[in-house]
């Protein structure tokens, strides 16, 4: 950092090296994907489960209206492309995650030395730009902290809004720099959209984006409105975004149906969130400068006492408040250090949050700690140099083999991880294994088992995580499916029935009651079981449950000689979940025996037009064409 580069520009540097044009981004591709050479082979894990695998929005690409209708539409939107491409194979939606992220690394590449060389920067770091932008943007792309937003399906929400945001300050950039400005900013405002639809946390971006052109960019706050009023005016109605999309009336708690974060948002106040964030935020600081050990589900205790938090509380106030400081004194540095707090202020100030601390919240604020590391590295190299007045091509060797040193590290650390991502097994023991105590990661463990048919072992997660938590429904009614399947009915009804006790509303618990009384002979209060699961109110129940209920009670009054009874039951499992093929076969079925084979045949055909390959429809379908033939056809 020299003297000599006061008067370097944009223009200048690009000419003077294709290095920071083409060797360094394609140096930072390459470091991405070796290190995450093995993302193609994992699975959907935890929340996946809910927002893609049972997301139906995002099964007919054709209706937009539907797969736009939720808090991140855009988000939704690349799941339902996936989806029309690759079905539901994670290695499609993994790509894709992979793909987001190196573009976000690619354009904190652009953003970074860009910054270094506006007028404000130049005079400082000049030439050494590129190569200072090269190094934050290869331990960003490699850093382990990463992985969970890369791994993790669904948290491409995360990656996507970061890079959203970083594609929106970097066109405010250069439209700032460029005779022709307004196709930047129409561009920016464009992308700041599609970052308001894909996660809430952007709603942070017209904020953090004003002050750095402050900072960076204009010479004063009449010269910001002066020259770019519109741009922000146009950044700021993107906001509008998240109250149409109802994000706005959540966290506010006027919708608290399912609700995973808000004021209403039930066991946790806003005071008890806050407080416990200190904590969470210390982990999240040390995590950036020494990622180990990572944890899927770190199910972080909420703060009881103010004792407790005290040194965390300690620690964060006084980083908080000396950024300020800095952003007051020395407003360049004051920036990067305080917009890593301004990005997690969504998530780790007052609105509660189900789940405290999540390691993709870090994605982006990860960024502003990495500039600030290479930053003062840079220093430490420059006064170094000068000391020992070593020449700078010596010096930069140096640098070359600390960055290669790191980033090596760095890229097996994350290689590493994402092999803990190809299996649900691998994953959740890696969790027990860092929170002994987490009831949920035992439970989806014991889940990861069954599928693996390995029952015992499932059963004795299940039974752990009870003992944590008595009233853990989730873990109950596995343990009790568990049992059933291990032949075990006389203990699998007594999960049933003290998930029924514990949750009356729950269809599947009295459905599965239901089942195991029937395999002890005991039709009649089978029967009963599955009356009551029928009779719960549409509201309470999912659809396709409360189908379930009517199929498994349609069967059991047949069974029992009620052939009137079964056809009505029959006939509303398929009114609740029309595409339901059993209750379809079984209603043509009964529908044919009772000499009404024209009556039968619709029911079969769509059963059949769900699943060409369904044997007992096929079947059924030529004993009704057989019976039609035999002078039933009209």
């Amino acid at each position: 950092m020299t003297t000599r580069a006061a008067a370097a520009t944009v223009e200048q540097v690009e000419g003077w090296s294709a290095w920071s044009r083409f060797a360094a981004p394609a140096m930072v591709l390459i470091a991405g994907l070796i290190a995450y050479s093995g993302i193609g082979d994992g699975v959907f894990l935890f929340d996946d489960l809910a927002q893609i695998i049972n997301n139906t929005r995002i099964r007919d690409l054709s209706s937009l209206s539907t797969v736009l209708s939720k808090t991140r539409p855009v988000v939704d939107l690349t799941l339902a492309v996936n989806y029309a491409y690759g079905d539901l194979n994670p290695r499609g939606y993994l790509v894709v995650n992979l793909a987001v992220h190196l573009a976000a690394a690619l354009t904190l590449l652009g953003v970074v030395r860009r910054t270094l060389l506006t007028p404000r920067l130049s005079h400082r770091y000049g030439f050494d730009a590129h190569w200072m932008a090269f190094v934050v943007a290869l331990v960003w792309v490699v850093h382990p902290l990463q992985t969970q937003s890369v791994n993790y399906c669904i948290q491409r929400a995360e990656s996507m809004m970061a890079l959203f945001y970083l594609l929106t300050l970097y066109c405010v950039i250069r439209g700032a720099g460029s005779s022709r400005p307004v196709g930047w900013y129409v561009i920016a405002i464009v992308v700041c959209a599609l970052g308001m639809g894909s996660k809430a946390v952007m709603a942070t971006a017209p904020i953090v984006i004003l002050a750095y052109d402050r900072i960076f960019l204009a010479a004063s706050w009449r010269d910001v409105v002066k020259r770019r009023w519109p741009a922000y005016a146009g950044l700021t109605a993107t906001l509008a975004i998240l109250f149409v999309r109802g994000v706005v009336p959540s966290v506010l708690g006027t919708k608290t149906v399912g609700a995973s974060s808000g004021f209403s948002l039930e066991g946790t106040t806003p005071l008890q969130y806050a407080l416990t964030q200190f904590g969470v935020l210390v982990e999240y600081l040390k995590l950036s400068l020494w990622p180990y050990p990572l944890c899927l589900d770190y199910q972080w205790p909420t703060a009881e006492t103010l004792g407790a938090i005290a040194p965390a509380a300690l620690v964060i106030v006084s980083l908080v408040a000396a950024s300020f400081w800095l952003l007051a004194k020395r407003p360049a540095i004051g920036f990067v250090c305080i917009s890593p707090w301004l990005v997690l202020a969504p998530t780790s100030t007052i609105i509660p949050i189900k789940d405290a601390m999540f390691e993709h919240r870090m994605y982006l604020p990860l960024a502003g700690i990495v500039t600030l590391v290479v930053i003062a590295g840079a220093h430490v190299v420059t006064l170094l140099r000068h000391r020992i007045a070593c020449s700078r091509m010596s010096a930069g060797v140096g640098v070359a083999i600390v960055v290669g040193t790191v980033t090596t590290t760095l890229v097996m650390r994350t290689a590493r991880r994402t092999e803990t991502y190809q299996s649900k097994e691998s994953m959740w023991r890696d969790v027990v294994s860092k929170r002994p105590n987490n009831a949920r990661a035992l439970q989806h463990l014991g889940t990861a088992l069954v599928q693996l048919n390995r029952r015992s072992e499932a059963i004795r997660e299940f039974r752990k995580a009870l003992v944590l938590e008595p009233d853990f429904v989730s873990a109950r009614m596995n343990l009790g499916n568990a049992l059933m399947e291990t032949n075990q009915p006389v203990k699998a009804e007594r999960q049933y029935r003290q998930v029924a006790r514990q949750d009356p509303e729950h269809v599947e618990a009295r459905t599965n009651l239901g089942h195991a009384l029937d395999a002890l002979g005991r039709s009649e209060e089978a029967m009963d079981a599955y009356r009551e699961a029928t009779e719960i109110a549409p509201q309470f129940a999912n659809r396709k449950l409360l189908a379930n209920a009517h199929y498994n009670l349609g069967s059991a009054v047949g069974r029992a000689g009620d052939l009137d009874g079964a056809l009505t039951h029959y006939e509303l499992a398929v009114e609740r979940w029309p595409k339901y093929e059993r209750a379809l076969v079984q209603l043509a079925y009964l529908l044919n025996i009772r000499g009404r084979p024209q009556e039968a045949l619709p029911y079969v055909d769509r059963a059949l037009a769900i699943n060409p390959e369904n044997a007992d429809a096929i079947r059924q379908r030529k004993r009704i064409l057989d019976r039609l033939d035999d002078g039933d056809r009209d």
